[in-house]
């Protein structure tokens, strides 16, 4: 049974928006969690705004940090030092980010990222204070072939760090054949997943029941109630409906 826990929101906006556009949306989604107040009080709010963005972003929320955290959308797998165009997690860390997203099927399948280097960042993320996302998923021809619970298992790998918890770790299953794509897993398919997720995690670490798996894959507001409300599922990491507060906020009310 899941413990009683809040929901964890979580909006990754990709490489979209000018900074103005970035501002509003920010603005917008602060607006409407307040207004919408005990509808999504059992919820917690992150956005993960593109890198150059998030300082302004901060600036907005100063006065209003209970309303919704920021998170970035990857780090280096190094520490400060000669490797230009990164961010290390000890730079995000620094000016306020509380998450970092790690292992996006975007990162491992586009820019050619494989679990050593995720690994890695892992840990400097937990190393220098974030609380990782960390995302696991399947390509279609994984699933096709019977081998989607493998290979979510060899990318759970990445949790068998020093320090890690349930305080400082999120999963976020994302079937790689879902993303973008419109078509969300059935409740059967992440039912299943997640409780393979959940047992996976029983044998890695000693505080696994308080961790959250959130869903994630073409997660919208017509279907939220039905993928939120599934055993095992605490939350959702949402790409294209976080880009509209509308949707993101009421996507957070159907979870109740």
């Amino acid at each position: 049974m899941d413990r009683i826990m809040k929901k964890l929101i979580a909006g990754n906006w990709k490489m979209n928006g000018s900074l103005q556009d970035a501002c509003e949306l920010c603005i917008a989604v602060m607006d409407k969690i307040e207004k919408n107040g005990a509808a999504v009080s059992d919820c917690e709010f992150l956005i993960c705004p593109p890198a150059l963005h998030i300082g302004s972003l901060l600036n907005y929320l100063k006065d209003r940090p209970d309303i919704v955290k920021v998170g970035a959308q990857d780090c280096a797998a190094y520490d400060n030092g000669a490797y230009t165009g990164e961010i290390s997690a000890a730079m995000f860390a620094d000016i306020g980010c509380e998450y970092v997203i790690i292992g996006h099927s975007e990162r491992r399948h586009i820019i050619g990222e494989g679990d050593e280097i995720i690994v890695k960042k892992v840990k400097k993320a937990i190393e220098n204070g974030l609380r990782v996302i960390l995302c696991v998923g399947e390509t279609q021809g994984e699933r096709d072939k019977g081998s989607a619970k493998e290979i979510v298992a060899k990318q759970l790998e990445a949790v068998k760090i020093d320090g890690i918890n349930s305080e400082n770790l999120v999963i976020a299953y994302e079937p790689v054949w879902a993303i973008g794509t419109g078509n969300a897993a059935t409740v059967d398919d992440v039912k299943k997943m997640h409780a393979f997720i959940r047992a996976k995690l029983k044998e890695m670490l000693a505080d696994s029941d308080n961790l959250r798996i959130l869903y994630g894959g073409s997660v919208k507001v017509d279907n939220a109630a039905q993928l939120l409300n599934i055993e095992n599922v605490n939350g959702a990491l949402i790409g294209g409906a976080s880009l509209d507060a509308k949707s993101f906020v009421d996507i957070a009310k159907a979870a109740n």
